[in-house]
This record gives C-alpha cells, sequence and structure tokens, in this order.
C-alpha cells in the first residue's frame, strides 16, 4: 500500500452516508463546485487554457480548493474533465469558448478504431494523480476527496460526435450498424477507465464518481447492453486491483443522467456501486420506492432552480432532503452547477440541505 502520509480526515459525512451509516446531518456538495460561476475561478481561466489547468496539479488543486474556501461543503471533487481519457487515447480535444469540449477528428466508422492507443494511464494521466495527492494534503483533513472518470458510453459519444450532441445520431447509429466494433471500442476504454480510477484510488482518491453522462439516450434494452454491462465491469476490477495491492475499497456513485427508471433499477438491484445519482426529472419518494432501500441515493435538485429567491432555494433543499430521507443519502444537484449561478444560491442550497 501507498503511504501518503495524508492529514486526518476531520468530516466523513459523505463516506458514511455512502456506506449506509447515521450521520448527523445530510451531506452536500455539488457536480462543477470548482467552475465559472465562481469570481476566483475565472480569474485563473483569464490566465490559462482550460486543458493547462487540469494538466498543471498546483492549478488543478488551487481551483478545486476554491469551493471548500468559500463554502460549507462536505465533498470536494478534483478538478479535471472526462475527456482527458480521449486525449490520452490519442485524439485531440479542444475547449472551444461558447461551444464546450470540440474534437476535431472524430471517429468516422470503425476503421478509425486503429487511430487509437492504449495509453499507460499512469504516465499519460499522472497529472491527475500528482494533482489528487497536493489537493489530499492541501485540503488538510476538512473533507474527502472525490475522483472521477466518464464513462465507457459517454466518452464513447464524444469520440464519435466529435462534441456534445442533442441527438446522439452518430454515436447511437454505431449501436446499430457496428455492434461487435462498439464493443471492441467500450471495451477498450473500460480497460483504461479501470486502470485511471485505480490509480486515483492510489494517488488519495476517497470516493470515484462515474459519470454516464449521455445516459438518456439509451433505452433499458440499450442501456443493459452498452452502459451497465460495462458500469458493472468497472466497479468489479476496481475493486479487485484495489484488494490486490491491499488498499482499502473506496465508495463508488454512478450517475446515469436521464436513465429511465428500469434501468436505475437494473444498477441498483446488482449492488455494484454503493451510490446511485440521480438527476432533477427523477422524483425522490419514487425513487426511494423503486430502488430500495441497500442504496445510498444522491442528487437531485434542479441547476435551474438555483435562480429563485434565497428563500425559495432554502424552502426548495429543505424540502429535498425530506422527500428523500436523511439516510442513504447525499445531497447534490440533478446535474453540474450552471456557469452563471448566483453565489448566494449557492449558500441558501447548502444552508437549506443543513438546516434540514
Amino acid at each position: 500500500m501507498i503511504e501518503h502520509n495524508f492529514p486526518p480526515l476531520k468530516n466523513d459525512r459523505i463516506l458514511k452516508a455512502a456506506r449506509g451509516e447515521p450521520v448527523d446531518r445530510v451531506p452536500v456538495w455539488v457536480m462543477r463546485q470548482a467552475g465559472r460561476y465562481l469570481p476566483e475561478f475565472q480569474e485563473v481561466r483569464a490566465r490559462h487554457d482550460f486543458f493547462a489547468v487540469c494538466q498543471t496539479p498546483a492549478l488543478a488543486c488551487q481551483v478545486t480548493l476554491q469551493p471548500i474556501e468559500r463554502f460549507d461543503l462536505d465533498a470536494s471533487i478534483i478538478f479535471s474533465d472526462i475527456l482527458v481519457i480521449p486525449q490520452a487515447m490519442g485524439l485531440k480535444v479542444e475547449m472551444v469558448a461558447g461551444v464546450g469540449p470540440v474534437l476535431p477528428q472524430p471517429l468516422a466508422d470503425p476503421n478509425d478504431l486503429a487511430r487509437l492507443v492504449r495509453p499507460n494511464v499512469n504516465e499519460a494521466l499522472k497529472y491527475v494523480g500528482d494533482a489528487i495527492t497536493l489537493t489530499r494534503h492541501k485540503l488538510d483533513g476538512r473533507v474527502p476527496l472525490i475522483g472521477f472518470t466518464g464513462a465507457p458510453w459517454t466518452l464513447m459519444g464524444y469520440m464519435i460526435q466529435g462534441g456534445g450532441s442533442s441527438t446522439m445520431a452518430k454515436a447511437r447509429s454505431w449501436l446499430y450498424k457496428y455492434p461487435e466494433d462498439t464493443h471492441k471500442l467500450l471495451q477498450m476504454i473500460t480497460d483504461i477507465v479501470v486502470d485511471y480510477l485505480v490509480m486515483q484510488v492510489k494517488a488519495g482518491a476517497q470516493l470515484l464518481q462515474v459519470f454516464e453522462s449521455n445516459g438518456d439516450y439509451l433505452d433499458d434494452a440499450l442501456f443493459t447492453n452498452y452502459s451497465f454491462k460495462y458500469l458493472k465491469q468497472i466497479s468489479k476490477r476496481v475493486r479487485n486491483h484495489l484488494k490486490e495491492a491491499n488498499i482499502p475499497e473506496v465508495p463508488m456513485i454512478a450517475f446515469p443522467k436521464g436513465a429511465t427508471m428500469n434501468s436505475l433499477k437494473i444498477l441498483a438491484k446488482d449492488q455494484s456501486y454503493e451510490v446511485i445519482g440521480l438527476d432533477w426529472t427523477v422524483d425522490p419518494t419514487e425513487a426511494r420506492k423503486q430502488l430500495g432501500p441497500n442504496i445510498t441515493l444522491q442528487g437531485n435538485m434542479d441547476p435551474c432552480s438555483m435562480y429563485s429567491s434565497q428563500d425559495e432555494i432554502v424552502d426548495r433543499a429543505h424540502k429535498m432532503v425530506s422527500n428523500f430521507g436523511k439516510t442513504r443519502y447525499i445531497a447534490n444537484l440533478g446535474h453540474g452547477i450552471l456557469p452563471d449561478t448566483p453565489i448566494p444560491s449557492m449558500e441558501a442550497f447548502i444552508k437549506g440541505v443543513h438546516s434540514a
């Protein structure tokens, strides 16, 4: 086991909630909590390219800590991007202002799989591990640090579409035109994701989240075959690798955004992940009823509700906690915080959760 001599953890609420243990209050964090809604983040971005921040451990650490310095949060999440994996596989990824991530040379057909490389993750993505280790020390045990990755289907979508998409038609067409090559690509990505998550834990990550951000483009059959199959494999293999290395397991979160309730039930029943993240379209009471008592739920306030008045946000967050219940629950938004979210809204959201 690697010894980093990290400071002792002072707030373990989120780890307890993930494992189903009692907590004194509901833990809360927010996806993209280190981001454009913070003026201090904008100052860093004014001087540095997005991926330069990701690839410079001191900068990634700095922006990871920004929301922790400002808000009463119960977890930090390392500043990075899911598309560092396609980059490591040999695809160019650019962050274009006003557009988002762009892959100028996406995969057009299965012949393009030959362009992909199988990286040594410990070398190609070492900067993420270094940022995690540095951040663990700088956090000084205030809150746990979350590591993350994109799920294989979500990464495949970007690699074929060349960026975000409202239909994901090119990527989805592969599922029907090239099923064997689709599985080949998904397995290739899965192998890298496994190594990447293990590396993050070895570097100091105390919780892992797998973002299946394009879950809403899959029906139940497609979800089972092209998403769940690989999500399950990732969890099993990561845990096995950690066990072999004599490293304690860390809780794992799957966030299949937009997945149907049936797909969520498949994931919950398997119990590959201690936590399932829910987007804002899912009813908390129904989720509790359908997904059972042995899974921790995370979510799921509408990010756009953060434009309400502060009093309304406090009330909405308070009601959300009441609907989910305080056991096996981690409060969050139902997707990443939006770039122009007012700072007082974040404060009101956290206040509403913690006062419930």
